[in-house]
């Protein structure tokens, strides 16, 4: 009985029907053709497959992809990360012009000036007032200031009158390799110590400037309040970003070895005052 059922289901869905289009005057067929319940549904869904598929070709070839919920959030997110990187990269260069013009000041007022060393990415650039174009009243004005300054020391070398009360942490565990020169142009002092040692912050502060050099490895710059700066110099990682804030004792970078001028696992700290190096050995005990 069920096999019985079964023929006669097949045999109605594949049964044809003859469809026919009539003069409506003379009652003459014009047109007909056979249908079944199977050919029909087979073209249905054959037609809804094309549909779909055509849908599909001109939304995502057309500018209709965009009103796709969820589409349109990758490419924003990807313009954001290249619009943020080439804000990064104006920033750096507006502040490298801005340290540039800043130190060409200190020269005229006769005051002494930091290292102008910027680093955009992974390059190094040097502001060299050697290599760039001057006219003959500031050349002659260079070769004046360097020859009367040419044994003053003083400015560098007087002892550098630091607000009271204040306590410095520790940058590192170690011993101190190299110590302060002014003379030789050594403006902090070395410490040897152990690799992958971490790096303290001397003082509380906000990092100003994290990034690579050529000659100093991974550098980071940490301002502190009343006018002080400390660096520190060589590093194998750098644990914090520009624009952080640090407490004192906190880790912001691991003892490395990186840099052209670096010959071993250590640690370059300079302590920078107004503008000022100064003996860091004068105030934190190694």
């Amino acid at each position: 009985m069920k096999k019985n059922s079964g023929l006669s289901f097949w045999k109605k869905i594949k049964f044809k029907y003859k469809l026919s289009f009539l003069n409506e005057n003379t009652l003459e067929e014009v047109f007909s053709f056979r249908l079944s319940v199977l050919s029909t549904t087979l073209t249905v869904f054959a037609f809804v497959i094309l549909l779909i598929s055509l849908t599909s070709i001109v939304i995502i070839n057309t500018p209709i992809r965009n009103y796709l919920p969820g589409y349109l959030d990758s490419e924003i997110r990807q313009s954001m990360m290249e619009n943020a990187l080439k804000t990064d990269s104006l920033e750096q260069k507006l502040d490298m012009q801005t340290r540039y013009l800043q130190n060409v000041m200190s020269i005229f007022r006769g005051d002494s000036i930091a290292d102008v060393t910027h680093e955009l990415n992974t390059d190094t650039v040097n502001v060299d007032l050697e290599s760039l174009d001057k006219s003959d009243e500031l050349t002659d004005f260079i070769k004046r200031f360097e020859e009367e300054e040419k044994y003053n020391l003083n400015s560098l070398t007087s002892p550098t009158a630091l607000p009271e009360n204040l306590i410095f942490y520790r940058p590192v565990r170690g011993v101190i390799s190299s110590h302060f020169d002014v003379k030789e142009k050594h403006y902090g002092v070395d410490i040897a110590a152990a690799p992958r040692e971490s790096i303290l912050a001397t003082m509380n502060g906000t990092v100003i400037f994290a990034g690579f050099d050529a000659n100093a490895g991974y550098v980071i710059h940490l301002q502190h309040p009343n006018g002080i700066m400390s660096v520190y110099k060589h590093n194998a990682i750098l644990l914090k970003k520009q624009g952080d804030e640090v407490i004192s004792g906190e880790a912001i970078a691991i003892v490395g070895n990186t840099g052209s001028l670096s010959s071993g696992n250590h640690l370059h700290f300079e302590l920078w005052y107004k503008g000022k190096p100064v003996d860091p050995e004068e105030f934190i005990v190694f």
